[in-house]
């Protein structure tokens, strides 16, 4: 800024104004960010639970336990670990029948009650368990 625009700012400042910015002055700066806000009461869209929480609704816990790699069933996978890819194509072939063999059958009664969307998101969340 050159000197000359800045004389003539300076005139411009009102005695308000320079009260309000000695005030601005005076108030603490807070340290913390604030708090997010609060999560709409509305309806969630299946995408946006998480893994957890479906693998429990969607009874997925019934059969391969609640850390998801204690199955009621030697026989049942752990899911716990597996890829996300893997898992989301497996409950995928398993919904559309494209996979029918071995513990299918079982699964096929549940899997037509998961979306796509579902099943991503407890592919991603299984992904993330060790």
């Amino acid at each position: 800024m050159k000197c000359k625009s800045l004389l003539v700012a300076i005139p411009a400042l009102t005695l308000a104004t320079l009260h309000g910015l000695a005030t601005a002055a005076d108030t603490p700066i807070p340290t913390e960010a604030p708090a997010p806000a609060a999560a709409p009461t509305a309806a969630v869209a299946p995408g946006a639970a998480d893994g957890a929480t479906l693998f429990v609704k969607k009874t997925c816990i019934a059969c391969h336990g609640k850390d998801a790699k204690s199955p009621i069933l030697p026989t049942y996978p752990k899911l716990a670990g597996q890829s996300a890819d893997y898992a989301f194509n497996q409950m995928k072939d398993i919904a559309s029948g494209a996979r029918n063999n071995g513990q299918t059958a079982a699964m096929k009664g549940i899997m037509h009650l998961v979306s796509e969307e579902e099943m991503r998101t407890i592919a991603n969340w299984l992904a993330t368990l060790h």
